[in-house]
This record gives C-alpha cells, sequence and structure tokens, in this order.
C-alpha cells in the first residue's frame, strides 16, 4: 500500500512559535487524525501541507509528487469558508467547475442535497455549520484523492457529523484515497481515525496507531501512599488535587501485571490530552 501523505522533518518558524520538526506518513485507504490544543500547530501544519505557507525546512510529498503537482487530486476543508460570501452555492459550482478537471456538477448537486445546503441562498446567511457542509460538498464534488479537513465536522449537530464520518469511511474504502483530518471532537477521531498524531506547542507528543495507543495508555486512580510507592518511569503523568490522585499509564496490561491489586481503567483521547497538558511529570 503506497503512502498518499509523507511528512519528514517539516519545519515552520515564525517569531513568537515554531512548529516541528514533524514527520509522519500516511498510507492510501486511512484515516489519520490530528489532535492537540488551541495554537498547537495543526494548522500551520496543514497550511504548510498545501502550500499556503512555505515551511522552513523539511520534504512534503503528497499522492507520490510535490504538493503543487497534487493539488487537482486533493480536497481541502479548512477552518472557515472560503467563498466570497455574497456568492451563492449554486454560483460557486458554476466557479469551481473551471478550476478542477475532474469536477462533477451532478455529484455537486446531490452533496448539497444530501447535506441540505440551499442551492439559491447567499453564504453570507448561513451559519458555521451550514459554510461547513458547504465546503464538504465543494471538495468531494471534483473526486479527489487524498481530503485535508480542518475542523470539518465543527458546528455540526450530531447527526450530520456521524452521515459525514459515514462518508469519510466510504470515502476510504478506495486505497488509493486518504483523509488527513484536524478536529478537536476527538469521539469522530476515536470512530473513524486509523492513525493519531498529537501535536503539543510545535512538536509531536506522541503517535501511532489509534487502536494501539487506546489500548495501551491507561487511567489510575489510587492513593497517594499507594502512588509513592510506584516507580515514576511506570507513569507518564501525575495529576493531584484535595480529593483524588490519579496517574496515566502508558502499558496498562503491563502495570496490571506488576500492581495487581490498583485498577487501570482504559482512557479516551480526550483523557489522554487533559493528562498530556495538565499533568505533571512524575
Amino acid at each position: 500500500m503506497e503512502n498518499c501523505v509523507e511528512i519528514s522533518g517539516l519545519v515552520k518558524r515564525y517569531k513568537a512559535f515554531a512548529l516541528g520538526p514533524v514527520s509522519f506518513q500516511l498510507p492510501g485507504g486511512a484515516i489519520l487524525g490530528l489532535i492537540g490544543e488551541n495554537g498547537a500547530g495543526k494548522t500551520t501544519l496543514l497550511k504548510s501541507m498545501l502550500g499556503i505557507c512555505n515551511p522552513s525546512e523539511g520534504k512534503i510529498k503528497l499522492l507520490g509528487t510535490k504538493p503543487a503537482a497534487a493539488k487537482q487530486d486533493i480536497g481541502v476543508v479548512l477552518d472557515d469558508c472560503f467563498f466570497y460570501t455574497d456568492l451563492k452555492p449554486k454560483d460557486a459550482g458554476a466557479v469551481l467547475c473551471h478550476v478542477y478537471r475532474d469536477w462533477d456538477n451532478a455529484l455537486y448537486e446531490a452533496y448539497l442535497k444530501k447535506f441540505d445546503v440551499p442551492a439559491n441562498r447567499v453564504i453570507k446567511e448561513f451559519s458555521r455549520g451550514m459554510r461547513m457542509k458547504l465546503s464538504l460538498a465543494c471538495a468531494l464534488a471534483h473526486k479527489p484523492k487524498l481530503l485535508v479537513l480542518d475542523e470539518a465536522t465543527a458546528g455540526l449537530d450530531p447527526v450530520v457529523r456521524d452521515e459525514i464520518l459515514d462518508d469519510l469511511l466510504d470515502f476510504v474504502s478506495d486505497e488509493d484515497h486518504a483523509i488527513l483530518i484536524s478536529s478537536h471532537i476527538t469521539s469522530d477521531l476515536e470512530k473513524v481515525a486509523d492513525y493519531i498524531v498529537y501535536l503539543h506547542r510545535g512538536t509531536i507528543l506522541l503517535q501511532g496507531e489509534k487502536d494501539r495507543l487506546l489500548e495501551s495508555y491507561g487511567r489510575l486512580a489510587c492513593t497517594r501512599d499507594a502512588l509513592s510507592k510506584i516507580d515514576p518511569s511506570e507513569l507518564v503523568r501525575v495529576k493531584k488535587s484535595q480529593y483524588t490522585t490519579e496517574a496515566l499509564v502508558q502499558n496498562r496490561s503491563q502495570f496490571t501485571r506488576r500492581h495487581p491489586g490498583l485498577v487501570v481503567e482504559p482512557v479516551s483521547l480526550d483523557q489522554i490530552m487533559v493528562f498530556m497538558e495538565r499533568g505533571e511529570r512524575p
């Protein structure tokens, strides 16, 4: 299976912030979820990949070639709608059919109908959620091989989000297709992502197969006395309050074998992020 995305040593420097070095790969037929706090560098990473901003260092290969050569085969949804807001969705289609060689207007109209986006209403009257659905329809209507989505499910109600996630899973059923999606809604990523890259202050804090990460990490809740008897090397982060003491454990099964009297619960991506950002190193 060939990689649809290959990032190697990507660095982007600003006066007050630096991204990288960042390296990861995304194979065809898979979805990679990009997570991290606000300001972690997720949007900077996506814009660097797409050539919207020029990286300071590193190599980027999309669909086996340079980003500029692959742009016809990339569908993009950024954090906000990029259309002139006095346009109507039907006008956007009339423009984009001249931009993308594989634009399918019938498919575009089908997505507008599916997402309940009115074709003859001006975009400036749309809610944020409606604009995101319009952007998704445009991204899918030219039959891309790679989708790059920045908070694409933000502002959507749970039913529509679930429908769109099913569409994304259908999209990657073709092993020539892949999706890179940045999202704060980690429950969406737990449903559809195959891989996770977690950015924190511009660097990758952890990455890997989503299922393995969720199977490996765990939450330990115990007394302070019990925690003091554990080798700090077995713990990733520790959180203490007046009433609770808890820790993030990286190898749940191994830890449980060493400490059969302690209970380690499974964790979500949200819980891992909270531990990493609010917990202390042991």
